[in-house]
């Protein structure tokens, strides 16, 4: 059908653009590429434009998913990322895309909690248990978006 969006599945996310376009959405009030040496700049300036759109439980809860997936991205996506953060429809929204290889089954990707004695595996669990969720994963690259209330 000519005109029409693609199908997608409901764990999909719409690309930046198109999500920008269809929703109405401002551009993003940070938008930042990472890597291991400056995750922890991020992290502050993530909660720095959180903390002028929303309340402080809305803007700690969103710096701490967006930290993990970042850190995800870093240690699983090829060791940089981009990281895209706005405000729309009563919501904070956060974007982490990466070049790595992709999740294998992105829709089951972080949905059970990891025993206590296991090392790591907690990143996307806590985002999921955080944050409305959604992932879109190809063998070129993960990008998952987020998204929590204003206020807390």
């Amino acid at each position: 059908m000519t005109g029409t969006a693609p199908r997608r599945t409901p764990n999909q996310a719409p690309q930046a653009g198109s999500l920008q376009a269809r929703r109405g959405t401002p551009a993003p009030v940070l938008e930042k590429v990472f890597d291991s040496g400056s995750l922890s700049g991020l992290r502050s300036m993530i909660l720095r434009h959180c903390l002028a759109l929303a309340d402080r439980d809305a803007a700690e809860g969103m710096v701490l998913v967006a930290h993990e997936l970042s850190t995800n991205a870093i240690r699983h996506g090829g060791g940089h990322g981009r990281l895209r953060l706005w405000a729309a429809d009563g919501r904070l929204w956060c974007e982490v895309s990466d070049q790595g290889p992709g999740l294998p089954e992105p829709a089951f990707a972080g949905t059970t909690q990891p025993e206590p004695s296991t090392l790591g595996g907690r990143g996307l669990w806590i985002a999921r248990q955080m944050s409305d969720l959604t992932i879109t994963s190809t063998t070129a690259g993960t990008t998952i978006t987020a998204s929590v209330p204003r206020t807390g």
